[in-house]
């Protein structure tokens, strides 16, 4: 029986929080479920719909799996290497976890959502980090969360575990950032008034350009 693996990001722009990776493996029959539930691209969504339909989504797939990337790995990665790599990285990681909820016999067409705009040097670079490629087959596209049920799943899922994290630090702290994007005013206005406070929280991603301009430029009070 060939499967269906769907694998997108949530979380790749903000300047706080963290970066998730969602994954879903589905039959044929659970597709077509999905899609009558309206299941879309998590960008077309509210979030409550999200939130409805990230549990329709967990009880009726063969197995999915959510993994985050931590601004200290972001900005690791970003210095050091490329934040594409990062993401490959945890992608075959939600590949092989699925892979193996899969069992040995099935055949999965896997479909990835690339972030890259070089789709075939980061297809190449995801399959390497891989371990088992056995009855995969792996391809990478552009909006692929707008095309593929599997991947607007799986856009769901990672985009819950975002607004999840973003809120759990919102209660941490106690302070209003908005949505952790470099343009929302809201963000600004954090990184100005408390972004040294938190500097070393572990929830900026100091390697951000908007964290740079904004905090360590001698304390500047505006974006540029």
């Amino acid at each position: 029986m060939n499967l269906l693996l769907g694998v997108d990001d949530a979380g790749r722009g903000p300047v706080i929080g963290n970066m998730f990776l969602g994954g879903v493996l589905i039959d044929s029959e659970q597709e077509a479920f999905l899609k009558e539930q309206n299941v879309k691209d998590s960008k077309l969504l509210s979030h409550p719909t999200r939130v409805r339909l990230s549990k329709i989504i967990e009880k009726n797939s063969i197995a999915h799996k959510v993994v985050s990337a931590t601004p200290e790995e972001i900005d690791h990665y970003v210095e050091t290497n490329s934040l594409n790599t990062l993401e490959a990285m945890k992608m075959a990681e939600v590949i092989d976890f699925l892979k193996k909820k899969a069992g040995g016999k099935n055949k999965i067409e896997v479909v990835v959502d690339c972030p890259s705009i070089n789709i075939s040097a980061w297809t190449e670079k995801l399959v390497g980090f891989v371990k088992n490629t056995e009855g995969l087959s792996i391809k990478c596209e552009h909006k692929a969360d707008a095309n593929h049920i599997s991947v607007s799943a799986a856009s769901i899922l990672a985009k819950v575990a975002r607004e999840g994290n973003v809120e759990d630090i919102r209660k941490k702290i106690k302070i209003n950032f908005g949505s952790g994007y470099p343009a929302d005013p809201k963000v600004k206005e954090f990184l100005i008034k408390h972004g040294r406070k938190f500097e070393n929280s572990g929830i900026i991603r100091k390697s951000w350009g908007t964290w740079k301009a904004i905090v360590e430029k001698n304390g500047q009070k505006k974006l540029f």
